[in-house]
């Protein structure tokens, strides 16, 4: 099967910053009928995938609900032995505005990679979860990649990463796994707000505390991928239009306080 080529004569326009005034900018947000995927209560349209585990096994209770909140936790666990989780939402989605509130606490579980420090993401136009093999470490997708700060040192939040997929980027097809943003680092654990906008295969541009920090288009499988030939091979499509959302679970706890969404379909 053909590369995929850049489509940004077709594309439509990359979106600029919102040039509103914040007070008309929020009365336009409340009016907006954004739905909460997190009810606050309990994981009801979640479902868990840990590597070398069947899909619904929630393992040693790490996705949780407490206080609140959506919680990935570490506390039960002795050692990370490369048991990556992820938890998927029941329904994909193609055109929308996914935005998180998160936060990185405590520290990382032992034998956790050193890159997955206070490093989580969003899984976006993924693969089904029933689709993953059951020792495949990521889901075929696009990362929006949630970085936290180590305390010294500049490391940008709201990157991409691209498990078994290809990005186009200023008419080029980007072949390599993360792209920074251009973000702020944020040490601690303080609340961040992370949006990011997808329309489908034509644009996708990730915001962080409201900032435009990244763009990108033309999200496609890539050929080359052991775990993407599998799909094409089942018949999918080159070209990611849509598909699952999941959170992540890296070896390191996080919380989020709201997982909300905004169909843009019909705007």
């Amino acid at each position: 099967m053909k590369l995929l080529l850049p489509l940004l004569l077709v594309a439509a326009p990359l979106l600029q910053d919102d040039p509103r005034p914040a007070e008309e900018a929020k009365a336009s947000d409340d009016k907006e009928q954004w739905v909460q995927l997190f009810n606050g209560k309990d994981l009801d349209g979640w479902t868990p995938k840990f590597v070398g585990h069947e899909l619904g096994v929630n393992l040693l209770d790490t996705f949780r609900v407490e206080d609140g909140l959506l919680r990935v936790s570490y506390d039960n666990w002795e050692g990370f032995e490369g048991r990556f989780g992820h938890l998927f939402f029941e329904t994909p989605f193609t055109h929308y505005r996914l935005r998180v509130e998160y936060r990185f606490v405590g520290e990382q579980v032992p034998g956790g990679p050193g890159w997955a420090y206070r490093n989580s993401g969003l899984m976006l136009h993924g693969q089904s979860a029933k689709s993953m093999q059951k020792g495949q470490d990521f889901p075929v997708s696009i990362e929006a990649q949630l970085l936290g700060g180590s305390g010294k040192g500049e490391r940008t939040t709201g990157n991409l990463c691209t498990p078994g997929t290809h990005v186009v980027m200023e008419d080029k097809l980007v072949r390599r796994h993360c792209t920074n943003s251009s973000s702020k680092t944020y040490h601690g654990d303080g609340w961040v707000t992370f949006e990011v906008e997808v329309r489908g295969n034509e644009s996708i541009r990730h915001l962080v505390n409201g900032e435009v920090v990244l763009e990108y288009t033309d999200p496609q499988l890539d050929t080359g991928d052991d775990d993407a030939k599998r799909l094409l091979a089942a018949g999918a499509e080159a070209a990611l239009s849509g598909g699952t959302i999941s959170l992540q679970a890296e070896s390191h706890s996080l919380d989020f306080r709201k997982v909300e969404y905004l169909d843009l379909k019909e705007k």
